[in-house]
C-alpha cells in the first residue's frame, strides 16, 4: 500500500523537475537555409524547432508542446512526457487500490455491526478471538465513504486525461498538431497531406513509453514517414498562417474595455457567453486598431496594433479576446464610396 504514494509522487515530481524541454533563446538551425522553413518567435528572438510552440504561461518555446498543465505548473512536452504519463497511470491505480480496501472495510464492519451483534454465537466468537479488533464508529464509516468517493472521482478525472494522452502517444500527434493536421486536410490543395510523425502505433509507443523514463530524441530532429522531411509540418503551419493573415479584418475600438473576463457592463449576453478558453483578453481604449482573425456571436479575437508608447515599452505582441460591441469594422475606401452613393440615392428618392 505504501509503494503507491512513493511511485505517484516520484513520477509527479520528476515531471515537474525535468520540465518539458525549452528551445534555447535565440536558437537558429545549423543549416541556415532551413530558416525559411521554420517559424520565427518574436518573444524568444529565435526560430521554433520542428514540433515546438511558444507557451504564454512559460514564456518560452517548448519542445513538442502538447499543453500547459496547471497541475504540474509547467508544460507537458518532449522531455517530461514519459514521466507525466507514468504519473497518470499510477494515480488511478493507486486510487483503485485504496477504494477496494475501503470498500472491503465498509462491507466487513457493516457485516459485524448488523449480523454479529444480533447473533450471540457469532458475537462470542468475535469477542474471544485472538485477532486484532479495530474500533469502527460512525465517524470512521463516514470517512470511508468519503474516501471511496474521492478515490472514484480521481480515477474518473485522471483516467480520462490518461485516455487522451495515450491517444496522443498512439498517434504521435499532440493536441496542437491535431488541429494543424485537421486544417491541412480541410483546405484545398493539389496533393494529399501526409502527417509526418505517425510511424505506426508500436513505433509511436516506443518513442515515449520507455523504462528509462525519458523519451527518444533530442527534441529538434524527429523520425518521419517516407515522403516527408523534418519541415513538412512547419511549412504547412507557415502556409496556414499566411492564409489566416489574408482573412484578417481590421476593426477599430469605439468603446473602452478593461480586459475583464466577465464584463457585465458590456451586456448580459456578452458577460454570460464568454469564450471557453484560457486565452487572454485585450484591454482597449477608443481608437485602438485590432486585426480580427476569429469571430463569435458576442466576442472577437485578434491582434492589437501597437502604439508608439507600447513599442517603446518593449511590448512585442498583444492578442486575445474582446467584446464584439466594443469595436466596429473599418470599411475599405471603395466600400465607403458605395455607402455614400447609396445614401445619396436614398436622399434623392425621398426628395
Amino acid at each position: 500500500m505504501l509503494i503507491w504514494p512513493v511511485v505517484v509522487l516520484y513520477n509527479y515530481l520528476q515531471a515537474v523537475y525535468i520540465g518539458p524541454g525549452f528551445v534555447p533563446l535565440g536558437w537558429t538551425p545549423d543549416d541556415k537555409k532551413a530558416t525559411s522553413k521554420l517559424q520565427y518567435c518574436v518573444h524568444c528572438q529565435g526560430y521554433k524547432a520542428p514540433r515546438s510552440h511558444h507557451c504564454r504561461q512559460c514564456k518560452r518555446c517548448v519542445m513538442k508542446m502538447d499543453h500547459h498543465c496547471p497541475w504540474i505548473n509547467t508544460c507537458c512536452g518532449h522531455k517530461n512526457h514519459t514521466r507525466f504519463i507514468y504519473f497518470l497511470i499510477c494515480a488511478p491505480l493507486a486510487c483503485l487500490h485504496g477504494a477496494v480496501i475501503l470498500a472491503i472495510t465498509i462491507y466487513v464492519k457493516m457485516y459485524q455491526i448488523l449480523y454479529v451483534a444480533s447473533n450471540p454465537r457469532l458475537h462470542r466468537r468475535y469477542k474471544f478471538s485472538t485477532s486484532p479488533y479495530v474500533e469502527f464508529n460512525v465517524y470512521n464509516l463516514i470517512s470511508c465513504f468519503i474516501g471511496v468517493g474521492a478515490a472514484l472521482g480521481v480515477m474518473i478525472a485522471v483516467g480520462f486525461l490518461l485516455y487522451v494522452q495515450l491517444k496522443v502517444v498512439r498517434r504521435n500527434e499532440t493536441g496542437i498538431e491535431s488541429w494543424i493536421r485537421a486544417k491541412a486536410e480541410a483546405r484545398e490543395r493539389e496533393d494529399e497531406f501526409i502527417y509526418p510523425y505517425n510511424l505506426g502505433w508500436k513505433e509511436n509507443m516506443k518513442q515515449v513509453l520507455r523504462w528509462q523514463g525519458s523519451p527518444q530524441g533530442d527534441g529538434f530532429t524527429w523520425p518521419v514517414v517516407k515522403g516527408c522531411n523534418q519541415y513538412t509540418l512547419t511549412m504547412e503551419q507557415i502556409i496556414q498562417k499566411q492564409r489566416k493573415k489574408h482573412r484578417t479584418v481590421e476593426y477599430f475600438a469605439v468603446e473602452t474595455y478593461s480586459g475583464s473576463w466577465f464584463p457585465i457592463t458590456k451586456g448580459l449576453c456578452t458577460c454570460c457567453r464568454v469564450p471557453i478558453s484560457e486565452e487572454p483578453r485585450i484591454p482597449m481604449k477608443i481608437g485602438d486598431t485590432i486585426m480580427v482573425t476569429r469571430w463569435k456571436r458576442y466576442w472577437l479575437y485578434g491582434d492589437k496594433l501597437l502604439t508608439e508608447e507600447e513599442r517603446e515599452a518593449g511590448t512585442v505582441r498583444i492578442r486575445g479576446w474582446f467584446p464584439k460591441r466594443c469595436v466596429e469594422k473599418k470599411m475599405l475606401e471603395y466600400q465607403q464610396h458605395e455607402e455614400d452613393f447609396d445614401e445619396a440615392t436614398d436622399t434623392k428618392k425621398n426628395d
